[in-house]
């Protein structure tokens, strides 16, 4: 799979100076917890689950969540859990081993996305591994609810049990969403010893998820569809701490995913669109801008950047709307590429300041290596656009797949 696989070869070599990289479920960690990108979140009790994910595919997501926690009731679970066995079975009767272990449509179609299943307690990992049996080929790993340590280690002691009687790779994608992480009187210490289990287990943390709706939750907040996580404040920050502990460039963070957007219809707005007019000046793109004021995706695209801004990577998404805006913002831009190349030449290893290529900033080298690194490894997955292309393109050639 790749990211905008779903679109024309010929777009999108139009698009791209270096086009996204393909990539597998065997994949090496670091190049998997990069590429997740959007992750769209799917109740595992939809009846036509199998046709769902086939379906999204084909639109350009390559991770998904099927939910077993919140997005259904208590007394769904055991429906949901046998769901999830009857569509894996689905699926992988229509699929057949590709390369690498990963899968494709029987008739050489999209690859099958990188699957998570979210469930509630510890021994759901090691039952529904058994229950999967064959298909279990097709699952990448779990996401694990409310995770702090002394909740983590079963979840964790449960996915190598897993891993090593089913003989597949899975990983492990916490949820930071806890009542303890929020408050400030028990933040340090639950970061601490949640920093302790993942390093205990890092090998099979593929990344951490924000719940910042569960934050929201605790002080009775719902951000309308004019604000951002960031402006919530007590949100805020919870994220830069989470980061701070976390987020690390030293070799001990992980991956960390921005926060899921709450998708509203439009109401009265309070504010002015935060989503400016110049780039979409020409032609048809003004037409874009305003389908995407009207469906509310304008602040989506603003808080995406401020969780780059701030350290995020990927996002928790709830509806498919969702996916194009987080990829088009995801690829690198040709001015990024061009800076964190200079940044890494070989004959910068000594340090040193240097003015970029596009003549606008200073790039200094030791401070700004650790950024160019991940510049260049998202570009490994996203691509990175040509020098007259922006994100509206981008958005646009997405959306017409």
């Amino acid at each position: 799979m790749r990211h905008f696989g779903h679109i024309p070869s010929a777009t999108r070599t139009g698009l791209f100076h270096r086009e996204p990289a393909e990539f597998t479920a065997d994949s090496p960690a670091r190049t998997l917890a990069t590429a997740l990108g959007a992750t769209l979140y799917s109740p595992a009790t939809r009846p036509r689950l199998a046709d769902d994910i086939r379906k999204q595919a084909a639109r350009g997501v390559v991770s998904m969540v099927l939910c077993l926690e919140d997005s259904i009731s208590d007394a769904d679970v055991v429906a949901g859990e046998a769901n999830l066995v009857r569509q894996f079975a689905d699926l992988a009767g229509a699929t057949g081993p590709g390369a690498g272990g990963t899968t494709t449509d029987a008739g050489g179609g999209t690859a099958v996305p990188l699957l998570f299943i979210r469930v509630r307690d510890p021994h759901q990992i090691t039952d529904l591994t058994a229950r999967l049996g064959e298909t279990v080929r097709l699952l990448s790993g779990f996401v694990l609810p409310k995770f702090t340590e002394s909740r983590g280690h079963a979840f964790l002691e449960a996915l190598t049990q897993a891993e090593r009687t089913s003989g597949r790779r899975l990983f492990a994608m916490p949820v930071l969403e806890s009542p303890e992480l929020l408050h400030l009187e028990t933040r340090a210490e639950t970061l601490a010893g949640i920093a302790s289990i993942t390093d205990k287990y890092r090998d099979r943390v593929l990344a951490l998820r924000l719940g910042v709706t569960d934050f929201c939750s605790a002080y009775g907040l719902r951000r309308s569809p004019d604000m951002t996580a960031y402006d919530v404040k007590i949100v805020a920050n919870v994220i830069a701490d989470v980061v701070n502990v976390l987020g690390r460039s030293d070799g001990t963070g992980f991956t960390i995913t921005g926060p899921v957007w709450e998708y509203f219809r439009p109401g009265e707005r309070m504010f002015k669109p935060q989503l400016r007019r110049s780039p979409f000046l020409e032609g048809r793109a003004e037409d874009l801008r305003t389908a995407l004021i009207e469906h509310d995706l304008d602040g989506l695209l603003r808080e995406i950047e401020l969780d780059r801004a701030n350290g995020l990577l990927g996002k928790t998404c709830i509806h498919p709307t969702h996916v194009v805006p987080v990829h088009a913002l995801s690829v690198v831009s040709h001015e990024e590429w061009s800076d964190a190349q200079d940044v890494l030449r070989p004959e910068q290893g000594g340090g040193g300041v240097l003015r970029s290529a596009y003549t606008n900033k200073m790039n200094e080298v030791k401070p700004h290596r650790a950024w160019a690194e991940r510049t260049l490894q998202r570009a490994e997955v996203f691509g990175v656009a040509k020098e007259d292309v922006g994100f509206v393109d981008l958005l646009t050639a997405g959306l017409a797949g």
